[in-house]
């Protein structure tokens, strides 16, 4: 605060001759009286805040300077610092600040790393968006780098869908609204009753409640189905989604079954199946008739080929026609086999243990093959078993002490589920339509 020096010492001069004049004891007057020698001086001071007496304005932090880079294909931190010219040890440091920035580990292109420089052009703070509702800052402070994981509130809301199929499962879905993930998450739930390869029909049927994500009114993208129905052929599947107090979440069908079976009924997303289990086949290699104790499904090379139970690595490396093959045995009965592949996944090796639908390995045609495919096989007690045919192992259903919450759950889904096909049904008579849930 600035004050002015002059007016102070005149101020004091002014002060002190009022004073004089105020308590001089030898005048016969009194101080209040009228006097020749004395007049009235008018003396306005500078305010004085005790909020400025105490502390100064806060200093605002100056702007930093961005310089953007976008994640190229192949792209990794290293490289992004090599390109901003950051040193390698600024990295290592970065990485070190906390778990979050594991984050780093797993870009994709096309999203932005931001450095930001000071009036020095020292690198002060890196920002990354790891998804539409986060945003990591890493930043300088005192010498070390602090990270922050930001999060924005997202809403979720529930829809509907319904639709009958009239020439592919996707085709329809999407004329029904739904995107392509909440779609592969409809055959997930029914995939191991339905082949959604070889079973689906003109006239088959679904309706659906689920979830999608919204950010500032905006979707961004899809959450979970909530309850399902799936009328193919004829026979209707129903499941819906329960999570039981342990926080364990899965889907069952209304009478408690769990809609996943043991085993997955295929392992991998194929265009075809190119041969079939068989006892006589002739082979495209050998020239020559034999039995063929397998399904083989072609599918581009690279596809993933996924574990179709939980089991454990019994064997790796490359065997005879197979080519290059991994064997998962599946508790005492059970044994299944995925030959020709190209590659094996990293986690796989013999003793390991896998899970469900975990990547083992890739699409490839070692071995007897003339085009890249996976050969599958099934042994039930070591006899070959057709993958396509033989009844699969349930997995357990609900336990009995969580089954009357899951009733309490369930049963208003279910019945949301019905009227949502009632109004489908009318809609088609009165050529109406209404996208709201019904209450």
């Amino acid at each position: 605060m600035r004050i002015n020096k002059g007016r102070i010492a005149l101020t004091t001069v002014a002060l002190a001759f009022i004073g004089a004049a105020l308590v001089t004891p030898s005048s016969p007057r009194s101080a209040t009286s009228s006097s020749p020698h004395l007049k009235t001086i008018q003396i306005q001071l500078p305010e004085l805040s005790a909020t400025q007496d105490k502390e100064s304005a806060p200093v605002a932090e100056p702007d930093l300077r961005w310089e953007k880079f976008k994640v190229k294909k192949g792209d990794s931190m290293a490289l992004i610092f090599r390109r901003a010219g950051e040193k390698p040890g600024t990295l290592h440091n970065i990485m070190s600040s906390g778990d979050v920035t594991e984050r780093f580990k797993h870009l994709q292109v096309g999203q932005t790393i931001e450095f930001g420089y000071n009036e020095d052009d020292q690198f002060q703070e890196l920002k990354f968006s790891p998804s539409k509702t986060q945003q990591l800052i890493v930043s300088r402070e005192s010498g070390q780098w602090q990270p922050e994981l930001h999060s924005e509130q997202v809403e979720t809301r529930i829809q509907h869908a319904t639709a009958v199929i009239k020439d592919s499962l996707f085709l329809s879905g999407s004329r029904a609204g739904l995107s392509d993930n909440t779609i592969m998450q409809l055959a997930g739930i029914f995939g191991w009753d339905i082949d959604f390869a070889l079973d689906i029909r003109n006239g088959d049927q679904f309706s659906l409640i689920y979830e999608t994500r919204h950010l500032d009114g905006e979707k961004i993208g899809d959450g979970e189905i909530i309850a399902a129905e799936f009328i193919n052929q004829g026979k209707n599947y129903q499941a819906v989604r329960y999570t039981n107090p342990d926080n364990d979440t899965e889907y069952y069908s209304p009478d408690g079954r769990s809609m996943r079976k043991a085993f997955l009924r295929t392992p991998v997303k194929f265009s075809r199946i190119s041969s079939r289990f068989t006892n006589k086949r002739w082979h495209p290699v050998l020239k020559r008739w034999r039995s063929h104790r397998g399904v083989d499904y072609a599918a581009s090379r690279g596809t993933p080929v996924k574990a179709t139970s939980n089991g454990k690595v019994t064997f790796k490396g490359r065997k005879g026609g197979y080519g290059k093959a991994i064997f998962l045995q599946h508790g005492k009965t059970y044994t299944t086999v995925y030959g020709h592949l190209k590659s094996y996944a990293k986690a796989v090796r013999k003793g390991a243990k896998v899970k469900q639908g975990q990547i083992i390995g890739y699409v490839g045609s070692t071995g007897l093959a003339t085009g890249p495919h996976l050969h599958y096989e099934l042994r039930v007690n070591g006899v070959h078993r057709n993958p396509l045919k033989v009844k699969l192992p349930k997995a357990h259903p609900i336990a009995k002490k969580y089954l009357q919450d899951f009733n309490n759950e369930a049963l208003p889904l279910l019945t949301q589920l019905a009227l949502i096909n009632a109004a489908k049904f009318a809609d088609a008579n009165t050529g109406t339509s209404d996208k709201s849930l019904p209450n």
